[in-house]
């Protein structure tokens, strides 16, 4: 379905010092990951600063937000953080942008600001992206609204599903992405994220069928085995995984990234 090679990033959005987050973004390099990505929320490091501080340290890594608020800034501020961003990295800052998770209503209301109907919010995601230039975008999307502004403006876009859906709902969403991106399909790059891989999932993520996307369990040679099939099958070629399984990951990277 896409010739597009793969490309995994980690998600990570705590650490206990600096050094302990200089370490963490100079080991997701080391271990091949193309992105550091850093999540929106009032529990988590506020998301430029923390992206900032991973880029200084490394050489070659893309650091990234997975993914704005965007009832929490202004466009216009936005636009000004990424361009900052992407000179003081040299080019490797991509923003990612959402109309907002389900609690990040109450992370707006602490911090003051409006978060807005879902057309507010997808009109200010609109604003947003174009507010922004010269940088990579990723749209989280999974409803017909945002992935109809994603398959027009987004250079990424991640489908944004529960890590309970299966290969057979994930794929019904590709198809309406298909039809609503037109021609623009094949130049998309497709993500999803892992909250888990490589071992039994989390007991908060409850009980998983064999083949929800959002978990990977097995061998290294059998993770990337699936990996391999959900491009074929579903044009995913972008995976993103929780960091708190960086490591345990690190082998499917090896074997996988860039082919």
């Amino acid at each position: 379905m896409t010739d597009h090679p793969f490309r995994f990033g980690a998600v990570a959005g705590q650490a206990p010092d600096a050094g302990a987050w200089s370490g963490l973004a100079r080991r997701a390099e080391d271990h091949g990951y193309a992105t550091l990505l850093v999540p929106d929320t009032l529990g988590t490091f506020s998301p430029f600063s923390a992206a900032a501080a991973a880029a200084a340290v490394t050489r070659r890594l893309h650091v990234g937000t997975y993914v704005l608020s965007v009832a929490n800034r202004t466009p216009r501020a936005v636009a000004w953080e990424t361009t900052t961003l992407q000179t003081l990295s040299g080019g490797r800052f991509e923003l990612g942008l959402g109309a907002g998770r389900p609690d990040a209503e109450r992370d707006a209301a602490e911090l003051g600001v409006r978060f807005g109907t879902p057309s507010e919010r997808i009109e200010r995601l609109t604003e947003t992206i174009d507010a922004v230039k010269d940088a990579r975008i990723l749209v989280a999307a999974a409803g017909t609204r945002l992935l109809t502004l994603a398959a027009a403006k987004a250079d990424t876009i991640a489908l944004g599903v529960p890590p309970h859906y299966t290969e057979d709902q994930a794929a019904a969403k590709l198809d309406e992405l298909y039809e609503l991106a037109g021609d623009r399909f094949h130049d998309l790059e497709l993500g999803m994220n892992l909250a888990a891989a490589g071992a039994e999932p989390p007991a908060w993520l409850g009980s998983l069928d064999a083949s929800a996307t959002g978990v990977l369990r097995g061998t290294p040679d059998e993770m990337a085995d699936v990996l391999r099939r959900r491009r074929d099958r579903l044009g995913v070629s972008y995976v993103s995984v929780n960091a708190q399984y960086l490591d345990a990951f690190a082998p499917v990277v090896e074997r996988l990234a860039g082919t």
